[in-house]
């Protein structure tokens, strides 16, 4: 974990708000601004850590909510059509990762979500870039959602067979947390092309 945090790369103590273009060589403040400052950036981490944490709450709510609705209203029940043959809800456990892949290995998979989730935590202290507290509040909650399953459902304890209903015709069938995960992966991929790193800070080419 925390060679984790060492290939992000987050100094402790950037400037307050989302972005801001690394620089070097610049003086000291000193007297009222210079103890205002440390005041500003706390409030600015605590509001992105905010963020992260509410994002990955709703996406964990919804992902639970969504799952105790298909198993007490659609497991062992005939696939349900929302758009005809490409859009069904169809209620499976599945042993293995995102999307049905790696079915032999649960307890590795659970070991991995349990390890990313204590890694998001860690690094949420050095968080400074909103877009980035979101990304990684859908990665947690989806995370959570997902190992939520593992360590409650049936066969046992960090065995479990994870809840996956949405089923698009010719794909494998997943869940809300599944996609939460995905569009975070997604959003922390755009963030590196820009060029934004968690701390805010924004690498100009």
């Amino acid at each position: 974990m925390a060679e984790a945090e060492r290939i992000i790369g987050m100094p402790d103590t950037p400037d307050d708000g989302g972005e801001r273009t690394a620089a070097a060589g610049a003086p000291a403040g000193s007297g009222a601004g210079a103890q205002e400052a440390p005041a500003r950036q706390r409030t600015g981490r605590g509001r992105r850590i905010a963020v992260l944490f509410v994002v990955a709450a709703f996406a964990y709510a919804l992902d639970l909510i969504s799952k105790m609705l298909v198993v007490a209203k659609l497991e062992h029940h005939a696939p349900i059509e929302v758009v005809g043959d490409l859009l069904e809800l169809h209620a499976i456990r599945n042993p293995g990762a995102a999307f049905g892949f790696g079915a032999a290995f649960t307890i590795i998979f659970t070991l991995i979500a349990a390890a990313v989730i204590v890694v998001i935590i860690r690094l949420a202290r050095k968080l400074y870039s909103f877009p980035w507290a979101v990304a990684l509040g859908l990665l947690l909650g989806g995370a959570l959602g997902n190992l939520t399953d593992r360590i409650f459902r049936a066969p046992g304890i960090f065995e479990g067979e994870v809840v996956d209903f949405i089923a698009p015709k010719g794909f494998a069938v997943f869940n809300l947390a599944d996609s939460a995960i995905v569009c975070g992966g997604i959003l922390i991929v755009l963030l590196s092309f820009r060029g934004l790193d968690p701390d805010g800070t924004v690498h100009k080419d």
